[in-house]
């Protein structure tokens, strides 16, 4: 009845947990934790490792956009490695804004009582995720569904 890839998508919607979570085949994250990074994959994801999960798990930095590895995220991907990876953090989930549309939970990640995101932005490695679209012309294709009318 409830088809959900758990492999993929460990983590569930809040509104899939009224509905599913009695399915799931972990804890869903629901509260702030403390974790390993386990590795660094760009510069606002990471891949975590708790006590209460016996496998690895991404996580997306909140209100964090790093350029993609294409763009010069190498730079922002290369500072998160050296400043967290292989190291313990403690992760703060904020329960209304707890995954975002690509399954990935979200978290602020406090290392050493810094927010390692905002360390990032104020080394201008990164902005802030309302601000990712700054300066950048709006896709009218998409915007107008153009196609459509073509």
């Amino acid at each position: 009845m409830y088809d959900h890839d758990y492999k993929k998508y460990p983590e569930l919607r809040n509104d899939q947990i009224s509905t599913m979570a009695h399915f799931s085949p972990h804890k869903q994250i629901m509260e702030d934790f403390s974790a390993n990074v386990e590795r660094v994959i760009d510069g606002d994801t990471i891949m975590l490792r708790c006590s209460f999960r016996n496998f690895a798990f991404k996580l997306r930095l909140t209100d964090l956009d790093a350029p993609e590895m294409n763009a010069g995220g190498k730079a922002a991907k290369d500072w998160l490695k050296n400043r967290i990876e292989g190291k313990q953090v403690e992760v703060k989930i904020d329960k209304y804004n707890r995954v975002d549309k690509y399954g990935r939970l979200l978290g602020q990640v406090l290392h050493g009582g810094q927010d390692v995101a905002q360390e990032e932005i104020y080394l201008g490695l990164s902005v802030p995720y309302s601000r990712r679209n700054e300066g950048k012309l709006p896709d009218l294709w998409k915007m107008f569904n153009i196609k459509k009318w073509l």
